[in-house]
């Protein structure tokens, strides 16, 4: 077997779709909390301790230079390194509501599969012949 009929048959399988498509939604999905953090989260809460914005917290770790503004990508591009703990904190933000959107979604496909199960019908009925070789194995055991 070929390498491209290999491949062919890898990539044809269901599985593989079903990650592909996995992973287009997943980063349309990260854009969208990624929105919601950096456009409605994070100035909510900005305001809420005083216009910070969150992006802007940082502690440089040497003396900044007379002349540079204290200001998150002035102070990197002079080559000062800094820790961006806001930056962090925006990101934290973003896996806590990934977790807890994906928490739900799985929880609610948990809660789909549970159903209650579907009653057993009638047993099918046995076609003619099996009765009737039922009927003669059991007159050859008399």
């Amino acid at each position: 077997m070929g390498i491209i009929s290999e491949f062919k048959a890898f990539a044809i399988k269901g599985n593989v779709i079903d990650l592909a498509v996995g992973v287009i939604i997943g980063g349309a999905f990260g854009k969208i909390v990624s929105s919601l953090v950096n456009d409605i989260i994070m100035p909510v809460m900005g305001s809420l301790v005083g216009d910070l914005d969150f992006s802007q917290l940082f502690l440089a770790l040497k003396a900044v230079p007379e002349g540079v503004p204290m200001v998150l990508a002035d102070v990197q591009k002079a080559g000062i390194p800094v820790l961006a703990y806001g930056n962090f904190m925006s990101t934290a933000i973003h896996f806590l509501i990934m977790a807890f959107a994906i928490f739900l979604m799985v929880r609610q496909i948990n809660r789909l599969k549970r159903q209650e199960p579907v009653a057993p019908s009638a047993p099918p009925v046995t076609p003619e012949d099996i009765l009737l070789l039922r009927e003669i194995r059991d007159q050859l055991k008399r």
